[in-house]
């Protein structure tokens, strides 16, 4: 967006949805599967998402469309709890995306690139996943496991207070889940609940022309539930349907709420996992909105590629 010309009260929303659209709203199949004690991972990701924002009336844009390329790379840990299996994810993500729209009828476009903010998730399984070491995991069958999960996002990402759109975030926000998965044969059923919570961003598009001073932003929680169901074909090789449903999250700018920022959106999708060789594997998904009451409603596609191996020398 130009932003020297463009009305800073609608392209706040705009900015509010670039920034948090890489982590946007989980859909993770098998997040709560059990490996061997000193288990690791390295996974590459390209996730491509495109299509439309909807604001419901909350701001005067009209034609609001986003492309956006999110590279990203993770690695993966599992480890013995005091007797679970834990594991501790680090994710670091990098956008490029164009966001075009059309405020006060002059249509605004605008290219961003940098980094997103860094994601740690810590998990451990209650029931059903005591730790093991690859020998005794090797002969173990799943059948109720009960987790619990923490996931950090840390402010480290790309931010300018003086700018509308940024693809960091300016605070930190927490996601406890409860996480519950059951094998059925070849049939693996996963539930997840869970809430975010927002810190405040204390700079929210401050210091310049439109507000000399400073502006503070805050988010409501924000409720989540997920489900998945999965077939395996063979070992590794699986396909899973993928839904979820989030609500909650309405925005105050200074401690004045808009209400019209309250979401109630959905996403279903598909996601094949496809073993390689021995170390490696590759993970496909897709997703699209299937209900969406504010924010992105768009379709993502993202390609993995996984590398993992048992102990620390890396092989």
């Amino acid at each position: 967006m130009n932003m020297s010309i463009a009305r800073p009260a609608a392209l706040a929303f705009v900015a509010l949805w670039a920034a948090h659209a890489a982590p946007a709203q989980d859909l993770t199949p098998r997040a709560y599967a059990i490996g061997p004690v000193g288990g690791n991972a390295v996974v590459l990701t390209y996730a491509h998402l495109e299509g439309g924002l909807q604001f419901d009336g909350a701001v005067p844009i009209t034609g609001a469309q986003a492309d956006i390329n999110l590279p990203a790379v993770s690695y993966y840990h599992s480890l013995d709890f005091f007797g679970h299996t834990a594991n501790v994810t680090l994710s670091v993500p990098y956008g490029l995306g164009n966001f075009q729209g059309t405020v006060a009828e002059v249509p605004r476009s605008l290219d961003l690139s940098g980094f997103l903010d860094a994601i740690a998730r810590f998990s451990v399984n209650l029931i059903g996943g005591p730790a093991m070491q690859p020998a005794d995991f090797a002969k173990w069958q799943q059948d109720v496991l009960l987790g619990v999960s923490l996931k950090i996002v840390a402010p480290t990402g790309q931010y300018d207070p003086t700018k509308l759109v940024n693809w960091g975030g300016n605070r930190w926000a927490f996601k406890p889940e409860l996480g519950y998965s059951q094998r059925f044969g070849h049939w693996v059923l996963d539930g997840y609940a869970g809430v975010w919570f927002f810190t405040e961003n204390p700079e929210f598009f401050s210091y310049n022309m439109y507000y000399p001073g400073v502006r503070s932003q805050s988010e409501a929680p924000v409720f989540a539930v997920e489900s998945h169901l999965s077939y395996d074909f063979a070992p590794r090789l699986w396909v899973s349907l993928d839904a979820n449903y989030w609500w909650g999250g309405t925005t105050s700018i200074n401690g004045i709420q808009n209400g019209l920022t309250n979401q109630k959106s959905s996403r279903v999708g598909v996601t094949a996992s496809v073993p390689l060789t021995v170390h490696q594997s590759i993970k496909l998904s897709y997703n699209d909105g299937a209900y969406i009451r504010y924010g992105g409603n768009y379709r993502s596609i993202s390609l993995g590629w996984q590398y993992s191996w048992i102990g620390w020398k890396f092989r």
